[in-house]
């Protein structure tokens, strides 16, 4: 009886979270914009304005130390949360990608706590992300090429931040059920009250959401003064 009541909890649970971030699909895609996306733009626009004053107040160099593909010379004119609607519009991928997605940046940042997420590199990571995501998730969809120009880049370019993504998540794809609803219900709390300070300091610090960073990692990774841009 008591298991009965927890799996219905759970259930429930899990339905209002998905419902909040309208993550239910039917049969047929849907072109209304989740508020998914509108959730993990405001979450990722907070992350970049925290890390670019952080960088300043650190009397960080703007120049960048360390050059790799997700690097850029200015920031595109696209704002975050228009460049998620356009990847959701013409990529026609599950909203769920978008989770997926978020949960594969917060993966790589902590692999990779010298590269943080600003202006200049969100949004090669966030098409990056988006792509991999719904390769790995979804039954049907697009090539690199069509990726490539949906997100401004060439073939050759999408083809790079692919390879170089892949390995920084160390080829870690597989999403687990329950660490899935985990960062649903950390988008879901951006929602309800308007705060995303987990998350942020998720994707700021490195600190995974999924449980695999220990206490000690994490210590070790906020003494971490990342100073390095990188982006489109």
């Amino acid at each position: 009886m008591a298991s009965t009541l927890t799996n219905s909890s759970h259930s429930n649970f899990r339905s209002d979270v998905y419902s909040a971030l309208e993550l239910n699909e039917s049969g047929a895609k849907s072109t209304a914009r989740p508020r998914v996306l509108s959730v993990l733009s405001s979450l990722l626009e907070r992350v970049v304005v925290r890390n670019e004053r952080y960088a300043i107040a650190s009397n960080c160099s703007l120049s960048p130390p360390r050059m790799t593909v997700f690097h850029g010379l200015r920031a595109p004119a696209i704002s975050i949360e228009k460049y998620l609607e356009r990847i959701f519009k013409y990529a026609n991928c599950s909203p769920s990608c978008f989770v997926v997605a978020y949960a594969y940046l917060d993966r790589f940042i902590r692999r990779q706590p010298d590269i943080p997420i600003t202006y200049l590199n969100v949004h090669r990571l966030l098409i990056t992300s988006v792509m991999v995501a719904a390769k790995f998730l979804d039954d049907a969809y697009y090539n690199n090429a069509y990726y490539a120009k949906i997100g401004g880049v060439t073939t050759q370019e999408i083809n790079s931040l692919e390879l170089e993504f892949l390995f920084g998540l160390d080829f870690r794809l597989h999403i687990p059920v329950g660490v899935f609803e985990n960062y649903c219900a950390h988008l879901e709390k951006e929602v309800a009250f308007g705060s995303v300070y987990q998350i942020e300091k998720s994707l700021q610090l490195g600190c995974a959401l999924d449980g695999t960073s220990t206490q000690s990692q994490c210590q070790k990774q906020r003494a971490v003064v990342r100073c390095s841009y990188a982006g489109l």
